[in-house]
């Protein structure tokens, strides 16, 4: 099934892939928008990609919106014969789950929440079948995430798991928003995680928090010298859990700019991936082991 067009007002066309979020319609959503970058039409002023769509900002006094579609509309043409193999980088991302400060929060919000009586970790944990926390936290962490979408606010990744959609975890987002998320906390909602890159309103599940600061428009930390925002889509992520020790001790370093994260430039293939979905999951982890 080919793409769906419309536009959005005089100067917006929207492009939906798929109805669904799918490695394959991410794949493709993102061989479009670099067509669309490298065919350097002139009149694109901005080129928005999301989960499974993209959006193309154009200047109508520079090309008709007609002329927009139709550019579209045959690199499409190329991206569907295009082989899925992008070239990205493969991250590690120290998280502290179930620690005391989403913890707080998540408690003063559970008149909010579908469980009002317990935590939104051991809620996610029973509502995917998972006999314990521990159990959930294993396999949240246990395999890679893909950022398909960074946004919403600055700087803030969507990331859909790595695994047969048999076992992806499915997590609904709170009745009602909460006023309140701590900086950095890594949240959940439908079947995507997220890391809350600065403190603010949200509405997805809470289970945990990372010392690795992702947005930062003073650009302090050595790994976002070259961007303010850390995470781009395409990127590759494999949640670390830790403990107190050291996300103090992680968060030290972030804050004196003595800290690095792990990341490893690697070369992605669709076709592989899905052939042997554990199998290249583990290859991704020994090419992290060895970064």
């Amino acid at each position: 099934m080919g793409a769906r067009y419309s536009f959005g007002g005089d100067e917006h066309l929207f492009v939906e892939v798929d109805e669904e979020m799918s490695l394959g319609a991410f794949f493709k959503s993102m061989s479009m928008t670099n067509g669309v970058k490298e065919a350097g039409l002139k009149g694109i002023t901005e080129i928005c990609p999301a989960n499974a769509s993209f959006q193309i900002k154009f200047d109508p006094d520079v090309i008709q919106p007609d002329a927009v579609m139709a550019a579209v509309k045959e690199i499409e043409k190329d991206a569907t014969a295009a082989d899925p193999v992008l070239e990205t980088r493969l991250i590690e991302v120290p998280v502290y789950y179930n620690d005391p400060w989403t913890h707080e929060t998540l408690m003063r919000f559970r008149e909010r929440h579908q469980d009002p009586n317990g935590t939104d970790l051991e809620y996610a944990a029973r509502i995917n079948g998972y006999d314990s926390v521990e159990a959930f936290i294993k396999a949240h962490s246990s395999a890679p995430w893909f950022v398909s979408m960074v946004g919403f606010v600055s700087g803030l990744p969507f990331m859909y798991q790595m695994v047969d959609r048999a076992r992806q975890i499915q997590v609904p987002k709170y009745l009602r928003p909460r006023t309140d998320t701590p900086k950095q906390t890594v949240g959940y909602g439908g079947c995507f995680s997220c890391i809350y890159s600065v403190r603010g309103a949200g509405g997805y599940q809470m289970f945990g928090i990372t010392p690795l600061t992702i947005f930062d428009p003073k650009q302090d930390a050595p790994y976002l010298k070259d961007f303010m925002v850390f995470f781009r889509p395409g990127d590759i992520v494999r949640f670390k859990p830790i403990d107190r020790a050291e996300y103090d001790a992680t968060l030290a370093d972030v804050e004196a700019g003595r800290y690095m994260p792990k990341i490893r430039d690697v070369r992605f293939d669709l076709t592989e991936f899905e052939a042997d979905i554990d199998g290249y999951n583990a290859k991704l982890e020994g090419l992290l082991n060895d970064a």
